[in-house]
Protein backbone atom coordinates (compact mmCIF):
# COMPACT_ATOMS: atom_id res chain seq x y z
CA UNK A 1 0.00 0.00 0.00
CA UNK A 2 1.24 3.48 -0.69
CA UNK A 3 -0.28 5.82 1.88
CA UNK A 4 1.76 8.78 3.07
CA UNK A 5 3.53 8.29 6.41
CA UNK A 6 3.34 10.90 9.13
CA UNK A 7 6.15 11.63 11.53
CA UNK A 8 7.58 8.30 12.71
CA UNK A 9 7.57 7.36 16.35
CA UNK A 10 10.55 8.81 18.18
CA UNK A 11 10.40 6.38 21.11
CA UNK A 12 12.95 3.62 21.45
CA UNK A 13 12.12 0.86 18.97
CA UNK A 14 11.85 -2.78 19.87
CA UNK A 15 14.74 -4.88 18.72
CA UNK A 16 15.17 -8.55 17.98
CA UNK A 17 18.35 -10.20 16.75
CA UNK A 18 18.15 -12.44 13.71
CA UNK A 19 21.52 -14.02 14.40
CA UNK A 20 23.53 -15.35 17.27
CA UNK A 21 25.49 -12.21 18.14
CA UNK A 22 24.37 -8.64 18.79
CA UNK A 23 21.21 -6.53 18.58
CA UNK A 24 19.57 -5.43 15.34
CA UNK A 25 20.34 -2.03 13.95
CA UNK A 26 17.81 0.60 14.96
CA UNK A 27 17.65 4.01 13.37
CA UNK A 28 15.36 6.96 14.00
CA UNK A 29 14.03 8.13 10.63
CA UNK A 30 12.12 11.27 9.81
CA UNK A 31 9.76 12.39 7.12
CA UNK A 32 7.44 15.32 6.61
CA UNK A 33 3.74 15.16 5.89
CA UNK A 34 2.58 15.09 2.28
CA UNK A 35 -0.99 14.41 1.22
CA UNK A 36 -0.32 12.11 -1.66
CA UNK A 37 -1.47 8.95 -3.37
CA UNK A 38 1.83 7.10 -3.16
CA UNK A 39 3.87 7.84 -0.07
CA UNK A 40 6.24 10.48 1.25
CA UNK A 41 9.86 10.26 2.25
CA UNK A 42 12.82 12.15 3.56
CA UNK A 43 16.54 12.12 2.93
CA UNK A 44 17.99 12.46 6.43
CA UNK A 45 18.55 9.53 8.74
CA UNK A 46 20.37 9.57 12.05
CA UNK A 47 21.71 6.45 13.70
CA UNK A 48 20.96 5.71 17.35
CA UNK A 49 21.97 2.66 19.37
CA UNK A 50 19.32 0.11 20.31
CA UNK A 51 17.91 0.43 23.83
CA UNK A 52 16.05 -2.86 24.29
CA UNK A 53 15.54 -6.41 23.13
CA UNK A 54 11.81 -6.83 23.60
CA UNK A 55 11.21 -8.35 20.17
CA UNK A 56 8.48 -7.54 17.65
CA UNK A 57 5.56 -9.94 17.94
CA UNK A 58 3.73 -8.32 15.02
CA UNK A 59 6.59 -9.38 12.75
CA UNK A 60 5.78 -13.09 13.13
CA UNK A 61 4.52 -14.66 9.91
CA UNK A 62 1.47 -16.85 9.61
CA UNK A 63 2.59 -19.88 7.62
CA UNK A 64 -0.21 -21.11 5.44
CA UNK A 65 -3.60 -20.45 3.84
CA UNK A 66 -5.63 -21.47 0.84
CA UNK A 67 -5.90 -17.94 -0.56
CA UNK A 68 -2.16 -17.25 -0.85
CA UNK A 69 0.57 -19.72 -1.65
CA UNK A 70 4.23 -18.79 -1.84
CA UNK A 71 5.87 -19.20 -5.21
CA UNK A 72 7.88 -22.43 -5.15
CA UNK A 73 11.02 -20.47 -6.01
CA UNK A 74 11.63 -20.31 -2.31
CA UNK A 75 9.66 -19.08 0.66
CA UNK A 76 11.69 -19.30 3.86
CA UNK A 77 9.24 -18.81 6.70
CA UNK A 78 10.33 -18.68 10.31
CA UNK A 79 13.80 -17.15 9.99
CA UNK A 80 15.99 -18.43 12.87
CA UNK A 81 16.85 -16.15 15.75
CA UNK A 82 18.36 -16.30 19.20
CA UNK A 83 20.86 -19.13 19.54
CA UNK A 84 19.75 -20.91 16.38
CA UNK A 85 22.27 -21.23 13.59
CA UNK A 86 21.25 -19.93 10.18
CA UNK A 87 21.81 -22.28 7.25
CA UNK A 88 21.18 -21.65 3.59
CA UNK A 89 19.72 -25.07 2.82
CA UNK A 90 15.94 -25.47 3.33
CA UNK A 91 14.78 -28.14 5.79
CA UNK A 92 13.96 -31.74 4.84
CA UNK A 93 10.60 -33.37 5.44
CA UNK A 94 9.87 -34.15 9.06
CA UNK A 95 9.75 -37.83 10.05
CA UNK A 96 6.63 -38.99 11.89
CA UNK A 97 6.55 -41.87 14.35
CA UNK A 98 4.46 -43.97 11.95
CA UNK A 99 7.11 -43.66 9.23
CA UNK A 100 5.27 -41.05 7.15
CA UNK A 101 6.71 -37.62 6.41
CA UNK A 102 5.24 -34.17 6.90
CA UNK A 103 6.00 -30.55 6.13
CA UNK A 104 8.09 -29.25 9.05
CA UNK A 105 6.19 -25.97 8.84
CA UNK A 106 2.47 -26.83 8.53
CA UNK A 107 2.47 -30.62 9.14
CA UNK A 108 0.80 -31.36 5.80
CA UNK A 109 1.49 -34.82 4.35
CA UNK A 110 4.38 -34.71 1.89
CA UNK A 111 6.82 -37.11 0.27
CA UNK A 112 10.54 -37.34 0.94
CA UNK A 113 11.30 -36.25 -2.62
CA UNK A 114 9.15 -33.11 -2.44
CA UNK A 115 10.94 -29.88 -3.25
CA UNK A 116 8.25 -27.75 -1.60
CA UNK A 117 5.03 -28.14 0.36
CA UNK A 118 1.92 -27.66 -1.79
CA UNK A 119 -0.11 -26.64 1.26
CA UNK A 120 1.97 -23.75 2.61
CA UNK A 121 4.74 -23.20 0.04
CA UNK A 122 7.66 -24.10 2.32
CA UNK A 123 10.75 -24.98 0.27
CA UNK A 124 12.28 -28.33 1.24
CA UNK A 125 15.46 -30.31 0.66
CA UNK A 126 14.49 -33.69 -0.88
CA UNK A 127 15.93 -36.70 0.93
CA UNK A 128 14.94 -39.35 -1.63
CA UNK A 129 14.78 -39.52 -5.43
CA UNK A 130 11.42 -39.17 -7.10
CA UNK A 131 10.03 -42.66 -7.92
CA UNK A 132 9.53 -43.75 -11.50
CA UNK A 133 6.31 -45.64 -10.69
CA UNK A 134 3.07 -44.15 -9.34
CA UNK A 135 2.70 -43.97 -5.56
CA UNK A 136 -0.56 -45.16 -3.99
CA UNK A 137 -2.33 -42.51 -1.93
CA UNK A 138 -5.21 -42.58 0.51
CA UNK A 139 -7.68 -39.93 -0.62
CA UNK A 140 -9.51 -40.15 2.70
CA UNK A 141 -6.47 -39.23 4.80
CA UNK A 142 -6.75 -35.74 6.32
CA UNK A 143 -4.14 -33.15 5.44
CA UNK A 144 -3.41 -30.06 7.55
CA UNK A 145 -3.71 -27.10 5.17
CA UNK A 146 -3.21 -24.45 7.84
CA UNK A 147 -1.00 -23.73 10.79
CA UNK A 148 -2.78 -24.39 14.11
CA UNK A 149 -4.65 -21.46 15.61
CA UNK A 150 -2.27 -19.12 17.42
CA UNK A 151 -4.88 -18.53 20.14
CA UNK A 152 -5.89 -22.06 21.13
CA UNK A 153 -4.03 -24.48 18.87
CA UNK A 154 -7.22 -25.54 17.13
CA UNK A 155 -7.81 -26.24 13.44
CA UNK A 156 -8.02 -23.22 11.13
CA UNK A 157 -10.58 -23.64 8.36
CA UNK A 158 -10.43 -22.52 4.74
CA UNK A 159 -12.16 -19.27 5.76
CA UNK A 160 -9.13 -18.59 8.01
CA UNK A 161 -11.26 -18.75 11.18
CA UNK A 162 -10.41 -21.21 13.95
CA UNK A 163 -12.99 -23.98 14.10
CA UNK A 164 -12.49 -24.26 17.86
CA UNK A 165 -12.40 -20.70 19.25
CA UNK A 166 -13.44 -18.63 16.23
CA UNK A 167 -10.31 -16.46 16.15
CA UNK A 168 -9.36 -15.02 12.77
CA UNK A 169 -5.92 -16.16 11.66
CA UNK A 170 -3.59 -13.61 10.07
CA UNK A 171 -3.25 -13.96 6.31
CA UNK A 172 0.06 -15.32 5.02
CA UNK A 173 -0.02 -12.36 2.65
CA UNK A 174 0.63 -10.12 5.65
CA UNK A 175 4.24 -11.29 5.73
CA UNK A 176 6.05 -13.61 3.37
CA UNK A 177 9.63 -14.29 2.35
CA UNK A 178 11.36 -15.76 -0.67
CA UNK A 179 14.92 -17.00 -1.11
CA UNK A 180 15.37 -18.73 -4.47
CA UNK A 181 19.16 -18.88 -3.95
CA UNK A 182 21.70 -18.23 -1.23
CA UNK A 183 22.55 -14.83 -2.78
CA UNK A 184 18.98 -13.59 -3.45
CA UNK A 185 16.24 -13.05 -0.87
CA UNK A 186 13.29 -10.82 -0.09
CA UNK A 187 10.71 -9.97 2.56
CA UNK A 188 7.24 -8.50 1.98
CA UNK A 189 5.45 -7.19 5.06
CA UNK A 190 2.16 -5.49 5.89
CA UNK A 191 3.83 -2.94 8.13
CA UNK A 192 2.27 -1.63 11.34
CA UNK A 193 -0.54 0.72 10.35
CA UNK A 194 -2.38 -0.80 7.39
CA UNK A 195 -4.98 -3.55 7.68
CA UNK A 196 -3.64 -5.51 4.72
CA UNK A 197 -0.51 -5.86 2.60
CA UNK A 198 -0.83 -4.34 -0.86
CA UNK A 199 2.84 -4.88 -1.72
CA UNK A 200 4.04 -7.96 -3.61
CA UNK A 201 7.30 -9.43 -4.86
CA UNK A 202 8.41 -12.36 -7.02
CA UNK A 203 12.01 -13.57 -7.20
CA UNK A 204 13.98 -16.08 -9.26
CA UNK A 205 17.68 -16.91 -9.32
CA UNK A 206 20.21 -19.40 -10.53
CA UNK A 207 21.88 -21.21 -7.65
CA UNK A 208 25.41 -19.90 -8.08
CA UNK A 209 26.19 -16.34 -7.03
CA UNK A 210 27.14 -14.28 -10.05
CA UNK A 211 24.65 -16.07 -12.26
CA UNK A 212 21.30 -14.74 -13.35
CA UNK A 213 18.52 -13.49 -11.12
CA UNK A 214 15.21 -11.64 -11.39
CA UNK A 215 13.78 -9.39 -8.66
CA UNK A 216 10.30 -7.91 -9.17
CA UNK A 217 8.55 -5.64 -6.66
CA UNK A 218 5.10 -4.05 -7.01
CA UNK A 219 3.25 -1.65 -4.69
CA UNK A 220 -0.53 -1.40 -4.84
CA UNK A 221 -1.77 2.17 -5.22
CA UNK A 222 -3.59 2.97 -2.00
CA UNK A 223 -6.44 5.03 -3.45
CA UNK A 224 -7.46 2.33 -5.97
CA UNK A 225 -9.69 -0.65 -5.25
CA UNK A 226 -8.26 -4.15 -4.69
CA UNK A 227 -4.70 -3.08 -5.36
CA UNK A 228 -3.39 -6.03 -3.35
CA UNK A 229 -4.75 -8.19 -6.20
CA UNK A 230 -3.08 -5.99 -8.81
CA UNK A 231 0.36 -6.04 -7.19
CA UNK A 232 0.54 -9.82 -6.77
CA UNK A 233 -0.78 -10.53 -10.26
CA UNK A 234 1.62 -8.04 -11.82
CA UNK A 235 4.69 -9.20 -9.88
CA UNK A 236 4.24 -12.89 -10.60
CA UNK A 237 3.28 -12.42 -14.24
CA UNK A 238 6.28 -10.18 -14.91
CA UNK A 239 8.57 -12.59 -13.10
CA UNK A 240 7.32 -15.47 -15.25
CA UNK A 241 8.12 -13.52 -18.44
CA UNK A 242 11.59 -12.64 -17.15
CA UNK A 243 12.13 -16.27 -16.16
CA UNK A 244 12.10 -17.15 -19.86
CA UNK A 245 15.06 -14.80 -20.35
CA UNK A 246 16.80 -16.20 -17.28
CA UNK A 247 16.55 -19.77 -18.63
CA UNK A 248 17.60 -18.93 -22.20
CA UNK A 249 21.39 -19.28 -22.39
CA UNK A 250 21.43 -17.54 -25.78
CA UNK A 251 19.55 -14.47 -24.53
CA UNK A 252 21.75 -11.53 -23.59
CA UNK A 253 21.16 -8.46 -21.48
CA UNK A 254 20.78 -6.48 -24.71
CA UNK A 255 17.38 -8.11 -25.13
CA UNK A 256 16.14 -7.06 -21.70
CA UNK A 257 14.67 -3.71 -22.67
CA UNK A 258 12.27 -5.52 -25.01
CA UNK A 259 11.71 -8.28 -22.44
CA UNK A 260 10.83 -5.73 -19.76
CA UNK A 261 8.36 -4.08 -22.11
CA UNK A 262 6.71 -7.44 -22.78
CA UNK A 263 6.68 -8.29 -19.07
CA UNK A 264 4.92 -5.04 -18.20
CA UNK A 265 2.31 -5.45 -20.92
CA UNK A 266 1.52 -8.98 -19.76
CA UNK A 267 1.51 -7.85 -16.14
CA UNK A 268 -0.95 -5.12 -17.05
CA UNK A 269 -3.14 -7.66 -18.85
CA UNK A 270 -3.06 -9.86 -15.75
CA UNK A 271 -4.24 -6.95 -13.62
CA UNK A 272 -7.02 -6.11 -16.07
CA UNK A 273 -8.14 -9.75 -16.06
CA UNK A 274 -8.71 -9.46 -12.32
CA UNK A 275 -10.50 -6.11 -12.54
CA UNK A 276 -14.29 -5.92 -12.26
CA UNK A 277 -15.78 -4.60 -15.49
CA UNK A 278 -17.85 -2.01 -13.66
CA UNK A 279 -15.00 -0.83 -11.43
CA UNK A 280 -14.93 2.96 -11.26
CA UNK A 281 -11.58 2.90 -9.49
CA UNK A 282 -9.70 -0.06 -10.98
CA UNK A 283 -6.81 -1.71 -9.11
CA UNK A 284 -3.34 -0.51 -9.99
CA UNK A 285 0.25 -0.77 -8.80
CA UNK A 286 3.80 0.37 -9.32
CA UNK A 287 6.52 -1.81 -10.85
CA UNK A 288 10.25 -2.07 -10.21
CA UNK A 289 12.51 -4.88 -11.33
CA UNK A 290 16.15 -5.81 -11.74
CA UNK A 291 17.50 -8.55 -14.00
CA UNK A 292 21.03 -9.62 -13.09
CA UNK A 293 23.54 -11.36 -15.33
CA UNK A 294 27.04 -11.57 -13.89
CA UNK A 295 28.17 -8.02 -13.15
CA UNK A 296 25.46 -6.44 -15.30
CA UNK A 297 22.21 -5.18 -13.80
CA UNK A 298 19.37 -4.08 -16.07
CA UNK A 299 16.58 -2.33 -14.18
CA UNK A 300 13.14 -1.01 -15.11
CA UNK A 301 10.40 0.81 -13.25
CA UNK A 302 6.98 2.40 -13.52
CA UNK A 303 5.91 4.53 -10.56
CA UNK A 304 8.00 5.11 -7.46
CA UNK A 305 9.18 1.70 -6.30
CA UNK A 306 12.95 1.87 -6.59
CA UNK A 307 16.15 0.05 -7.55
CA UNK A 308 19.36 0.95 -5.72
CA UNK A 309 22.98 -0.13 -5.78
CA UNK A 310 24.12 -0.24 -2.13
CA UNK A 311 27.90 -0.33 -2.10
CA UNK A 312 29.88 -1.78 0.78
CA UNK A 313 31.39 1.72 0.83
CA UNK A 314 28.15 3.60 1.71
CA UNK A 315 29.23 6.81 -0.01
CA UNK A 316 29.43 5.01 -3.37
CA UNK A 317 25.80 3.83 -3.27
CA UNK A 318 23.59 4.90 -6.18
CA UNK A 319 19.87 5.27 -6.86
CA UNK A 320 19.52 3.52 -10.22
CA UNK A 321 15.83 4.00 -11.03
CA UNK A 322 14.00 7.26 -11.80
CA UNK A 323 10.61 7.78 -10.14
CA UNK A 324 7.49 8.57 -12.11
CA UNK A 325 6.21 11.11 -9.59
CA UNK A 326 5.47 14.76 -9.06
CA UNK A 327 8.59 15.04 -6.92
CA UNK A 328 10.79 13.65 -9.69
CA UNK A 329 9.29 16.11 -12.16
CA UNK A 330 10.27 18.93 -9.82
CA UNK A 331 13.79 17.51 -9.44
CA UNK A 332 14.08 17.47 -13.24
CA UNK A 333 13.21 21.18 -13.17
CA UNK A 334 16.18 21.86 -10.88
CA UNK A 335 14.55 21.76 -7.44
CA UNK A 336 16.69 20.02 -4.81
CA UNK A 337 15.58 16.54 -3.78
CA UNK A 338 14.71 17.37 -0.17
CA UNK A 339 12.43 20.23 -1.16
CA UNK A 340 10.92 18.32 -4.08
CA UNK A 341 10.14 15.22 -2.04
CA UNK A 342 8.51 17.19 0.77
CA UNK A 343 6.36 19.55 -1.30
CA UNK A 344 2.58 19.27 -1.81
CA UNK A 345 1.54 16.13 -3.71
CA UNK A 346 5.23 15.34 -4.12
CA UNK A 347 4.79 11.59 -4.21
CA UNK A 348 1.71 11.35 -6.36
CA UNK A 349 2.76 8.98 -9.12
CA UNK A 350 2.40 9.82 -12.80
CA UNK A 351 2.65 6.25 -14.16
CA UNK A 352 1.25 2.94 -12.95
CA UNK A 353 0.09 -0.51 -14.07
CA UNK A 354 -3.67 -1.05 -14.34
CA UNK A 355 -6.65 -0.68 -16.62
CA UNK A 356 -6.48 3.11 -16.53
CA UNK A 357 -2.70 3.29 -16.93
CA UNK A 358 -1.73 6.36 -18.99
CA UNK A 359 1.64 5.01 -20.16
CA UNK A 360 3.15 1.53 -19.89
CA UNK A 361 6.63 2.42 -21.11
CA UNK A 362 9.15 1.78 -18.31
CA UNK A 363 12.31 3.70 -17.54
CA UNK A 364 15.11 1.23 -18.27
CA UNK A 365 18.78 1.48 -17.36
CA UNK A 366 21.94 -0.62 -17.09
CA UNK A 367 24.47 -0.70 -14.26
CA UNK A 368 27.86 -2.40 -14.16
CA UNK A 369 28.54 -3.65 -10.66
CA UNK A 370 31.78 -1.98 -9.50
CA UNK A 371 32.61 -4.32 -6.63
CA UNK A 372 31.06 -5.67 -3.46
CA UNK A 373 27.58 -4.58 -2.51
CA UNK A 374 23.88 -5.19 -2.85
CA UNK A 375 21.20 -4.68 -5.47
CA UNK A 376 18.12 -3.46 -3.59
CA UNK A 377 14.62 -3.34 -5.09
CA UNK A 378 12.12 -1.88 -2.64
CA UNK A 379 8.84 -0.06 -2.16
CA UNK A 380 8.47 3.32 -0.53
CA UNK A 381 7.65 1.59 2.75
CA UNK A 382 11.44 1.35 3.15
CA UNK A 383 12.77 4.39 1.34
CA UNK A 384 10.21 6.69 2.99
CA UNK A 385 12.54 6.60 5.97
CA UNK A 386 15.87 6.74 4.12
CA UNK A 387 15.48 8.15 0.63
CA UNK A 388 19.02 8.83 -0.52
CA UNK A 389 21.38 6.01 -1.50
CA UNK A 390 23.92 7.34 1.02
CA UNK A 391 21.40 7.08 3.87
CA UNK A 392 20.50 3.54 2.87
CA UNK A 393 24.19 2.67 2.52
CA UNK A 394 24.79 3.84 6.07
CA UNK A 395 21.79 1.82 7.22
CA UNK A 396 23.25 -1.35 5.68
CA UNK A 397 26.65 -0.64 7.24
CA UNK A 398 25.09 0.01 10.63
CA UNK A 399 23.07 -3.20 10.42
CA UNK A 400 26.26 -5.20 9.88
CA UNK A 401 28.14 -3.27 12.57
CA UNK A 402 25.40 -3.95 15.12
CA UNK A 403 24.98 -7.59 14.10
CA UNK A 404 27.63 -9.23 11.89
CA UNK A 405 25.08 -11.93 11.13
CA UNK A 406 23.36 -9.39 8.87
CA UNK A 407 26.07 -10.12 6.33
CA UNK A 408 23.79 -13.03 5.44
CA UNK A 409 21.34 -11.86 2.82
CA UNK A 410 18.26 -13.33 4.49
CA UNK A 411 19.09 -11.66 7.79
CA UNK A 412 19.73 -8.32 6.06
CA UNK A 413 16.34 -8.42 4.33
CA UNK A 414 14.60 -9.19 7.62
CA UNK A 415 16.59 -6.50 9.43
CA UNK A 416 15.67 -3.79 6.91
CA UNK A 417 11.96 -4.60 7.13
CA UNK A 418 12.07 -4.68 10.91
CA UNK A 419 13.88 -1.33 10.91
CA UNK A 420 11.17 0.25 8.74
CA UNK A 421 8.55 -1.11 11.14
CA UNK A 422 10.46 0.41 14.04
CA UNK A 423 10.31 3.82 12.36
CA UNK A 424 6.51 3.56 12.45
CA UNK A 425 5.75 1.10 9.64
CA UNK A 426 3.09 3.38 8.24
CA UNK A 427 3.20 1.72 4.84
CA UNK A 428 3.61 -1.80 3.51
CA UNK A 429 7.29 -2.72 3.22
CA UNK A 430 9.03 -4.84 0.59
CA UNK A 431 12.76 -5.46 0.36
CA UNK A 432 14.35 -7.67 -2.33
CA UNK A 433 18.13 -8.11 -2.32
CA UNK A 434 20.91 -9.68 -4.37
CA UNK A 435 24.40 -9.86 -2.97
CA UNK A 436 27.62 -9.28 -4.95
CA UNK A 437 30.98 -10.16 -3.48
CA UNK A 438 32.19 -11.65 -0.23
CA UNK A 439 32.63 -9.96 3.10
CA UNK A 440 36.04 -9.66 4.70
CA UNK A 441 36.53 -12.08 7.59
Amino acid sequence: MTDSPNEPDQTSPDTEADEVTTDEVTTDGATTDAATSDGAGADDTTVAPPTGDEGDADFAAYPGSSDFQAYPGGDFQGYPSGDQIVVDAPPPAAERADGSTACPRCDADIERWSGYCESCGQVLTPTAPMPTTPVATDDTAPSARHHPCAECGGVVGDDLYCQECGALAPSPRDHFREAPASWVAGVCDRGVRHHRNEDAMALSAQPEAGGRAVLVVCDGVSNADDSHVASLAAARTARDVLDDWLADEDATTDALEEVFGDAIIKANNAVIAKTEEDSANPPSCTFAAAALDGDTVVHANIGDSRVYWIDDDPGKSVLLSVDDSVAQARIAMGIDRETAENGPQAHAITKWIGRDAPDLSPTVGTWQVPGSGWVLVCTDGLWNYASTPEALGELFAEAISRNPGNQRIRSMAVSLVRWARQQGGRDNITVALARFGEFAS
